[in-house]
This record gives C-alpha cells, structure tokens and sequence, in this order.
C-alpha cells in the first residue's frame, strides 16, 4: 500500500531511509535545512557530504519547509540529532494537519533532563496531532543500507500494530524490520553503545587489537543492560537487534562516527580537535554526559562509562583511564545477572 511519507532531517541515515522508502513504492518528501543541499538533492540526485558516490532516486523530493514536507504525510520520520529534536517537534507541531504516525531514528538521550527520544516527541507532539511514536533502531550503516546490503533493524512501539505499520513500509529483500514492544529497551540499546564505541575506537587508536576491543562490548553490554533495566527495560531486549547488534556494528566499523572519535581520541586528540575533525555530530560524546549523571542519580555502577566520562569532560588521558579500570576491585561476571534475578 503506497504512503506518504515526510522525513526530517537529510543527513546520511535520513537519507539512506528515505531510499528505502522510496525503492519501496512510497511517495516520499526529505526536509533539510540547507538550500544548497535541497537542490543538489533535486538536481543532482545526489548528497556527496553525507553520502559520497551514491546516486539517490529521482522519485525523491526534497524540500526547505517542514510544513510542505508534514503535509498530507501518513507518517513522518524524524532523523534528526538529539538535540534538535525537541525543536524540530515544536515546529512540526504548528504545521501539522492530520495524524501521522511518528516515527524516529536517532540515537541519543537528552542533555539536563536525561530523556529518551521518544520520550521528547510525546511531550511535544499532543494526542490529537499523532497516531503513535514507533522507535527504528539496530545495527545499520547508512553507507551499507545506501547500496542495499542485507540490514535487519527493530522497530519498537507499545502499540504492535504500529510497530507492524513501520515493518511493512520499509520492510523489502535487503531491509529486514523485526517488532518489538519494549520500547525503552530499544532506545537506550541505541544510544548507550555509542558511548562503548568511543570507548573501543580509543583501544583502536592507542594499537590495542581485537581481544581488548571484546573486553569493552561484553563488558559494556553489561552496563547497557543494567541501565536499561533500571529504567524498565526488558533485559532480552539487549542481546536482540537493538542491544548487542547495534553494539558490535558501532564498535567494530570504519563507518561508525563513533568509533572513529574514539580513534583520534586514543590517537592522543583532545575532545574539540576531534569535534572539529569529525564535522558532523558524535551523539556519544553528549550521551556519556547524559548516562553518566544518570547513572550517579539512580546509583547505577558504570564503570566504563565513568571512564569513557572522565577522559571527554575531566581531562583524563586513555592510557591512564584504561590502566585505572583494569586495577579496580575483581569482581564476579554473573554480577550483574544475580543483581537482574533479585529485581
């Protein structure tokens, strides 16, 4: 059944999404907020900053108005960073005309407040201007979803019929969407392995090889899951798609802004030089803020991100990090598990 479908936000996963949607049969509007990009995207057919070499659809419109990508939409999916998102709600909301579906797939927690996504978009959109919120989310590279390699990713509502709603608008031979309702589980999977890929391209950039690097997601994983948990997620969720997929995709890959922030750091950059090599937004530098006052807040023992917290905003070096969280206290590895039994 052909939808209309409004994506916000034209960096390389909206606009790798946007493909998917369109190669799918779907009448498909892309709003940016660079003019020069809306007309390579128009003209060209292409969006070289994001997406080099890939020639984009011509059945892909792109445009400068929120208000003329949202119109008449069936649903609109926000790919936009996290800290626009609270923003690009509130205008969403004053041009809205029907009930769309939302769906989002960014990754990240808010700054100050330390909410999910989905969490923003229901305190910015009312009722009577959505359907439902859909989280889409798991081990995906826009580069890799561009030129149509096998993906398979999470789409997480409550409601499992909007789950079931996103599955089938993007789902094809390449593009895999399995439901899930644990939506808290999906979306701090998501945003909370970014965190462990900087952590993993710094063993990366100081020449540690892959033993350490299994070290960081296992041990990571762990302090996922006993977040997550805390918040009320289900900790299946975590070893699905959303959690240990996404994780060794975004800790093991060239593609991954996060892992290659981690690199430089690990390569002996300070945080801005590698903000300003990087040119585009490290969701995990701003969400290892936001999880580890979180964690302090609820009493939550996360080490590496502690650690990861310390060498971004206190000036730690890596190598002295690394050496510290090696040495701490030895503990057991069911830890974790027999704290999740006893809950």
């Amino acid at each position: 059944m052909k939808q209309k479908v409004a994506v916000l936000g034209a960096g390389s996963w909206g606009t790798a999404l946007a493909m998917v949607l369109v190669q799918n049969g779907h009448d498909v509007k892309i709003w940016g907020h660079h003019l020069e990009q809306i007309e390579e995207i128009n003209t060209k057919h292409t969006n070289k900053r994001y997406l080099p070499k890939i020639l984009l659809p011509t059945e892909l419109k792109a445009v400068p108005s929120i208000e003329e990508c949202v119109s008449e939409a069936d649903a609109v999916l926000f790919v936009v960073p996290t800290k626009a998102i609270r923003s690009v709600a509130k205008q969403f909301v004053t041009v809205c005309r029907n009930k769309p579906v939302i769906i989002h797939a960014s990754k990240g927690l808010e700054q100050e407040t330390h909410k999910r996504i989905s969490d923003i978009l229901a305190e910015e959109i009312p009722k009577e201007k959505r359907k439902d919120i859909v989280v889409l989310s798991g081990p995906s590279h826009a580069e890799e979803v561009a030129v149509g390699d096998v993906t398979t990713i999470t789409a997480a509502c409550t409601n499992l019929q909007s789950a079931e709603y996103v599955q089938m608008l993007f789902s094809n031979s390449y593009f895999r969407i399995y439901t899930n309702q644990d939506v808290i589980g999906v979306e701090m999977g998501a945003a909370l392995k970014n965190i462990i890929a900087l952590g993993s391209g710094a063993l990366h950039g100081l020449g540690y090889g892959d033993n350490a690097r299994a070290a960081i997601m296992t041990r990571g994983l762990a302090e996922i899951s006993r977040l997550g948990v805390a918040m009320g997620a289900n900790p299946l969720t975590f070893i699905g798609l959303s959690g240990v997929g996404d994780l060794a995709v975004t800790c093991s890959s060239i593609h991954s802004r996060n892992f290659r922030a981690g690199s430089l750091l690990g390569q002996g950059h300070n945080l801005e030089q590698v903000l300003d090599e990087m040119g585009m937004i490290v969701e995990g530098v701003y969400t290892t803020k936001a999880a580890y006052e979180l964690a302090q807040e609820r009493g939550i023992d996360m080490p590496i991100t502690e650690t990861i917290y310390n060498v971004l905003y206190n000036y730690a070096t890596v190598d002295n990090a690394i050496n510290d969280i090696m040495l701490r206290d030895y503990k057991s590895e069911q830890e974790f598990e027999e704290d999740v039994s006893n809950d």
